[in-house]
């Protein structure tokens, strides 16, 4: 049974707008590293709110060294990952990070925290924190 880690709260930085926070993540799921692999990843729906693009250049978490926006695809048949330099949501849209296609690498834990904190960022500006902690024995909906 794999485990996996849980987003618990979001805390989302405000857009001017009275109709609520111009970034919301949805829909998140950060597998837990396997032991001895350094590495997992993290999927979520990104709900842009704003009136303008918004381009995710950067996320970080103090959980892990290295945090990088990455994509799946099928070339020739055979699967393939790539680093991706920016993930731009447009306005009003939602772009969602799945597996089989665009996602997040987490790279070489810091340690055993039970909360993960991502911080994504629009040039230099934070525009989203997200906390996780982590769920008991998250089952797949598939192997029922």
């Amino acid at each position: 049974m794999r485990i996996f880690l849980f987003i618990a709260a979001l805390l989302v930085g405000a857009c001017g707008a009275e109709s609520g926070p111009a970034l919301v993540a949805t829909d998140i799921v950060v597998t837990r590293p396997m032991p001895g692999m350094g590495m997992s990843a993290a999927y979520l729906s990104l709900t842009n709110n704003s009136d303008r693009i918004v381009s995710i250049t950067r996320v970080t978490s103090a959980q892990f060294e290295s945090v990088e926006l990455h994509e799946s695809t099928i070339e020739d048949g055979v699967a393939r990952m790539r680093a991706v330099p920016k993930l731009e949501i447009p306005a009003g849209a939602t772009v969602t990070l799945q597996r089989g296609g665009k996602h997040l690498m987490l790279m070489r834990p810091t340690g055993t925290a039970d909360t993960l904190v991502l911080h994504f960022y629009d040039g230099q500006d934070l525009i989203l924190t997200v906390d996780a902690t982590f769920q008991s024995d998250f089952k797949n909906p598939s192997t029922n």
